[in-house]
């Protein structure tokens, strides 16, 4: 089994809860792989995921900002889906924890869901306009994105979900 996290936002969540089954975007998702071993000196397995769950938080917000370019109303609160699944295809083309799903995911496979507290809005919704100039090196951008950042993402067990979407 390999725990991967993948990016979502409140509405895929809500499809997913409606559903019964998750496809995401290309059906990208990000796990600890041979290459993100390779690419950190040292760290442990949990560090290691802590970094591929952050990055699907930020992929989180480039399937925001796509919301946002497409002028739909927006919660602007990240959200991961971690689950274990049997089989991925590594991306290292992509980045070094990118991976491919082979199937659409299921609820019996999540392990957890993180989403970004109330709080979290403001600093998310000013990193989803500067997200793409932050991925090109500019420094401000990843300094805006870094606020963002550093709101932890909250985790809810499966069975919460639907709470949780109810709440929102």
């Amino acid at each position: 089994m390999t725990r991967v996290y993948v990016p979502a936002t409140l509405e895929l969540l809500q499809q997913f809860l409606d559903s019964g089954e998750f496809d995401p975007m290309s059906r990208t998702a990000f796990a600890v792989t041979g290459p993100l071993r390779e690419s950190y000196a040292s760290g442990d397995d949990e560090e290691l995921e802590a970094v591929a769950m952050g990055e699907a938080a930020r992929a989180s917000l480039r399937l925001l900002a796509g919301r946002v370019g497409e002028g739909a109303d927006v919660r602007f609160r990240r959200a991961v889906v971690a689950a274990d699944v049997d089989e991925v295809t590594p991306r290292p083309d992509l980045d070094d924890a990118v991976v491919r799903l082979k199937a659409p995911l299921t609820m019996a496979q999540v392990a957890s869901v993180h989403v970004d507290l109330e709080d979290a809005e403001g600093a998310v919704e000013r990193a989803v306009s500067v997200v793409d100039e932050a991925d090109l090196g500019d420094p401000e951008a990843e300094f805006v994105l870094g606020d963002a950042e550093d709101h932890p993402l909250a985790w809810y067990a499966t069975q919460e979900l639907p709470f949780l979407l109810e709440l929102m």
